[in-house]
């Protein structure tokens, strides 16, 4: 039996939807529209306004005019207020919010209540926190060149300006704050593009911006298309900084676009995340985290602990431990109250994750359990754990982005340490093991930007969270994403 929608989620699917530019609902400059489909049926579920070059110089302008005017004026105290207040917000509406991200995403609308509605008010909560403590310091300076002179030195940390935010579909409202938060906080003001799989949350949370009491012109929401939308944030001149949450090559592109004016650039990309269970695991608690890891949000998730390494001794209990989870898990619908996993977000998500299996098979890879499509309906994929693999093998080097694991036996620890840096991503891994003098060890020898021991997935406002190599720069979330949203400015007055 599915969930009885809202009457506000229907009444806000059934309008056409949009672009929110200085505090106003227009229409895209063009008139173009595009569709969001089910994932669960394929069908469209909603109509939005198609945002382009030209409805992005519009809210480039709006968002300069707001940065220059009404919300440099405020204190850092009436900011905070107001982030405060989108965060009430979110959870006065989390049915609403969770019943959206349910059909736009597919994700269980379980999970949706439980994770990435609360989370997304939690960043905003903590983020308004730090409004009022965005602080310079105090320097004394020695100045070789001018002995006997007496200096006043300080550095002021101040917004970078007029930043473009590029969101993807995993985690569509969850992403928009971990963006918007720190970006607001610091006094800078947002062009946020969401994905075009998924831009109802976001479409959303602009209504409840507004309500929070934030200035026209300061937070600005454009759905659209990458290759337009997106490219001409990138590459606009009176963009300051782009922020983007995606895949590695199109962060890459991305770079390449800001190069314009050398804009401020933070990314937070694809992995290829190890997970590693040593022998002395608990057993029970490895597998269920083993599984957790990978199968979590359909598996759609740039840290998922995709590829799996078992001590040799515990290789087949561990594997079949995670590939009787795997084949227990009810697909279906998202708004299905017994569903665990939903469908992939689209069709070209499907085309994907099915190619890649396809080529697994015929690489050699074993399918111990799923290792296909599910149904013929929307975009399912069953469950996967994948044995007999190669480390040339594509399923093992590439970001499958879907409920799909690879796993392999190791025996020692300098083995596993090569072995879970052996890839181009450093996004996130985990180790499970009692000796935690043993998993210190390892984790200080993993390349990646979080390592969880003896838990998987879990996350916090105030733990910065971003990669190594290429799985991004920059951190979002903690004290540390408020640098990638300031600049530092030196001021130094002689006394004498």
């Amino acid at each position: 039996m599915t969930v009885t929608l809202d009457k506000s989620v229907e009444d806000f699917v059934a309008k056409p939807r949009q672009l929110f530019i200085d505090g106003r609902w227009v229409d895209a400059a063009s008139g173009k529209t595009f569709t969001t489909p089910d994932p669960a049926t394929g069908e469209t579920l909603a109509r939005i306004a198609e945002a382009d070059a030209e409805d992005v110089e519009r809210a480039v302008k709006a968002a300069r005019r707001a940065f220059e005017g009404p919300w440099s004026r405020l204190t850092p105290s009436e900011r905070g207020r107001m982030i405060w207040r989108i965060g009430d917000l979110i959870l006065e509406h989390l049915e609403e919010l969770a019943q959206l991200e349910s059909l736009d995403n597919g994700k269980p609308l379980a999970v949706a209540r439980f994770a990435d509605v609360p989370l997304a008010a939690d960043l905003f909560h903590y983020m308004a926190g730090w409004a009022t403590k965005i602080e310079g310091n105090t320097i004394s300076i020695s100045a070789p060149t001018a002995p006997g002179a007496a200096f006043h030195a300080y550095t002021l940390r101040e917004p970078v300006g007029v930043v473009a935010q590029i969101i993807p579909w995993n985690f569509p409202l969850l992403m928009a704050a971990w963006k918007l938060g720190p970006a607001l906080a610091t006094g800078n003001t947002v062009i946020l593009k969401p994905a075009e799989q998924t831009p109802l949350s976001a479409l959303r949370l602009a209504e409840l911006i507004a309500e929070a009491g934030i200035p026209d012109g300061v937070v600005n929401v454009l759905p659209g298309y990458g290759e337009t939308a997106g490219a001409a944030l990138a590459a606009h001149p009176g963009v300051d900084k782009v922020a983007f949450t995606g895949s590695t090559e199109v962060g890459k592109l991305i770079v390449r676009a800001a190069a314009g004016n050398l804009k401020k650039v933070t990314l937070e990309l694809g992995g290829k995340s190890p997970n590693i269970v040593f022998d002395d695991a608990d057993p029970a608690l490895a597998i269920e985290g083993a599984a957790n890891a990978i199968f979590f949000n359909h598996g759609q998730c740039c840290v998922a602990g995709s590829r799996l390494f078992v001590h040799q001794s515990r290789f087949d209990e561990v594997v079949e431990g995670v590939a009787g989870i795997a084949r227990s898990i009810k697909l279906g619908r998202g708004l299905e109250p017994d569903t665990q996993m939903g469908p992939l977000v689209s069709d070209e998500q499907l085309r994907r994750v099915t190619g890649l299996l396809d080529s697994g098979r015929d690489e050699g890879a074993r399918a111990v359990a799923g290792g296909a499509r599910h149904g013929e309906r929307g975009y399912f994929v069953e469950p996967t754990v994948l044995t007999d693999i190669r480390p040339d093998m594509r399923v093992v080097r590439e970001e499958i982005f879907g409920p799909v694991v690879v796993a392999s036996p190791f025996s020692d620890l300098d083995e596993i340490a090569a072995q879970a840096n052996d890839t181009p991503y450093g996004l996130g891994a985990g180790i499970w093991t009692r000796d935690i003098s043993k998993a210190h060890a390892l984790a200080s020898k993993i390349r990646s930007g979080t390592v969880w021991i003896n838990c998987y997935n879990v996350f916090d406002a105030a733990l910065p969270f971003g990669g190594y190599k290429q799985s991004g720069w920059g951190r979002e979330m903690g004290h540390e994403a408020l640098e990638a949203y300031t600049e530092v400015k030196s001021v130094c007055t002689r006394l004498q």
